[in-house]
């Protein structure tokens, strides 16, 4: 087998995906040391705090990283954060050459890395594997770059695009194995979102069933209309509640005692609802890089309507609902004309159990 800069990337990019899900705000990043063609040096990101993963590898490496060449997915940083700089690290620790991935897309840092270590003698080289880094860490480029989270739709409908009958029965549409597999997706987000439809009518705990990470659950609701004994509060874990602004002297009962349970998110409103886009950059303001949007059918075609979906996942069961008063996937205004309609990029279809699961980019 050919050892070539590609080969080591691969590695280092497999170890980049064991931090995946979890280091955020940060990147899910992978290194290698290898020295004479062997690795001598391990190491990944495994969580916002902790030693980053040129750091570990490093260490991993001890005396053997002298003269060694170093394999990073991203470009090593060179600010202080909760961790100092790396470039610093990899200057003490003698490497003489360093491979790395993707230029980093934050702004402190953007080039400065690769500059910094050109400066000191070491041999840099850029470009490896690109597309499916960006891939791995496309919450975090968006939200680094644009300063708000990247958003995912998912929707469990049947054929003919809805998500609960006239009467609001939903339990259960999809299969079981999609909804083990929509409940395995949680745990790769900061948070869910719902509308507080979606509370009133299913009384979800949101929780994630394969992770004891502590996924923040997000309720929109402009009115404050949420029970403090919904299940979203049994268990002890972050919830925002999104509300529009009250004016002096209009606090009232019902969020004194929310506020108690949650944090509430004060935003603009937008036509007498809430302002999509300004709860997007207070949620981002927080350190909330990704989002899973589980419904329903109002916030999904708000959030479509103001442009703020990236990427898809609908799981659709061969049943037929029918009915015009049966709850659509996707309401919202929507468009006029059919040459205005979202077109999905990078479309995969595969089968779920008796569903189908459609995914792609907007």
């Amino acid at each position: 087998m050919i050892r070539n800069h590609e080969y080591f990337m691969n590695l280092a990019f497999r170890l980049a995906l064991k931090g995946k899900g979890r280091t955020s705000p940060n990147p899910a990043v992978g290194a290698l040391v290898v020295k004479n063609g062997r690795i001598v040096g391990r190491g990944y990101h495994e969580k916002a705090g902790l030693p980053h993963a040129e750091a570990i590898a490093l260490d991993d490496a001890g005396q053997k990283a002298k003269g060694a060449t170093l394999y990073v997915t991203l470009e090593p940083c060179t600010h202080f954060g909760r961790t100092p700089p790396c470039v610093d690290k990899i200057i003490k620790g003698g490497i003489k050459k360093v491979i790395v991935g993707m230029i980093d897309p934050n702004p402190l840092n953007n080039g400065k890395g690769i500059k910094i270590l050109k400066a000191q003698k070491i041999k840099v080289e850029v470009g490896f594997l690109e597309d499916k880094l960006r891939k791995l860490n496309e919450a975090f480029i968006k939200y680094i770059t644009r300063r708000i989270p990247f958003v995912t739709v998912k929707v469990g409908q049947s054929l003919d695009g809805k998500i609960a009958t006239r009467t609001g029965d939903s339990k259960w549409i999809t299969s079981d194995r999609s909804r083990t597999y929509a409940h395995r997706l949680r745990s790769g987000y900061d948070a869910i979102m719902v509308g507080v439809n979606t509370i009133l009518r299913d009384n979800p705990k949101l929780d994630t069933w394969f992770s004891k990470k502590q996924v923040i659950k997000i309720i929109v609701d402009s009115q404050l209309s949420i029970s403090q004994e919904a299940n979203v509060f049994s268990r002890r874990s972050s919830v925002i509640v999104v509300t529009l602004a009250v004016r002096s002297g209009q606090e009232t009962e019902n969020r004194k005692i929310l506020s108690q349970k949650a944090k509430i998110l004060d935003v603009k409103e937008k036509s007498g609802q809430i302002n999509l886009k300004d709860t997007m950059k207070k949620l981002a303001q927080l350190g909330i890089t990704n989002i899973l949007v589980e419904g329903g059918g109002t916030l999904i075609g708000g959030l479509f309507d103001e442009g703020l979906v990236d990427k898809v996942l609908f799981f659709i069961s061969p049943k037929i609902i029918g009915g015009k008063e049966a709850i659509s996937s996707v309401m919202g205004s929507g468009i006029a004309r059919i040459d205005k309609a979202v077109k999905l990029r990078e479309v995969g279809l595969r089968r779920i159990g008796d569903d189908f699961l459609i995914e792609g980019y907007v």
